[in-house]
């Protein structure tokens, strides 16, 4: 993921630079990821409004015909064995695999997900990656119950599964209530909005006409 936050700096720099009034930022599916790599990595950013199209940003954890077709030997249960290790961890999606039973391992060996939630000690950027995040002037979450790959599809919305296997919204995970990046003061600027669109599925969301119309296009100006 890393090297994929890397390439995208290096297209979207240009871009910004002769932006002066800053940019507006439309990341689908893993792209939300890439993008927040980007935002909180990158000092001198100028994006204004980040839209977050059905992205994994509190990361996936589930049994999807993607990920059968990546780990073809491997359900959700068991696949921790494989991607919190060194080699799992050269593979994207080992990078925002959010296993609600090994916290202690994902913290440990994730060199993504947990990086960009600041949610390890092996980020000695942290405090500059809040102040990256927090310089956006609006974030916009967007995804719906009837997504069908990203797992929970609440991940959109910044919520995820407890141990129990059951949602806890966005204001009730650690990250947000300790405010590890910045989400909750972003929250209470008022400057964080949520949308759940039932009946588009996840290979849709760029092409839905309506998705656009009534939930994206009022936040580019």
């Amino acid at each position: 993921m890393w090297e994929q936050v890397r390439g995208f700096q290096k297209a979207m720099a240009p871009i910004m630079q002769q932006a002066k009034d800053g940019v507006h930022i439309i990341c689908y599916s893993q792209g939300g990821l890439i993008c927040r790599g980007v935002l909180e990595s990158m000092d001198n950013h100028n994006v204004d409004t980040f839209i977050s199209l059905s992205s994994p940003l509190m990361g996936q954890y589930g049994d999807t015909d993607y990920l059968k077709y990546v780990f073809p030997h491997y359900l959700k249960e068991n696949l921790y064995k494989v991607a919190y290790t060194s080699y799992g961890q050269d593979i994207s999606i080992s990078n925002y695999w959010n296993d609600p039973h090994h916290q202690d391992l994902y913290k440990e060996t994730s060199v993504f997900l947990a990086v960009l939630n600041n949610q390890t000690a092996k980020n000695d950027k942290s405090v500059e990656y809040k102040n990256n995040f927090l310089k956006l002037k609006k974030l916009v979450l967007i995804g719906g119950p009837d997504d069908g790959v990203i797992t929970p599809w609440q991940s959109s919305h910044f919520a995820f599964y407890d141990a129990n296997e059951t949602v806890v919204e966005m204001k009730g995970q650690e990250v947000y209530q300790r405010d590890y990046f910045g989400l909750k003061t972003m929250d209470a600027r008022g400057d964080v909005t949520t949308y759940e669109i039932p009946g588009v599925q996840h290979l849709d969301w760029h092409k839905n006409q309506t998705v656009f119309d009534n939930y994206i296009e009022k936040w580019l100006t």
